[in-house]
């Protein structure tokens, strides 16, 4: 939320109407491509290390 209200400037309706991909594709237009999905092996790991 903070990124969509003080990096890409949204307001608060166009944040919650907005879909996750429309999101995504906000932050990365604004900051450029930051990263992928994480894989199976690290998801594991993260998992391992940091359960719920």
């Amino acid at each position: 939320m903070r990124l969509a209200l003080g990096v890409v400037g949204w307001t608060p309706a166009a944040f919650w109407g907005a879909t996750p991909r429309e999101l995504a594709a906000a932050i990365e237009g604004r900051l450029g491509r930051t990263g992928g999905a994480v894989d199976r092996p690290t998801l594991d790991r993260l998992m391992a290390a940091y359960p719920d």
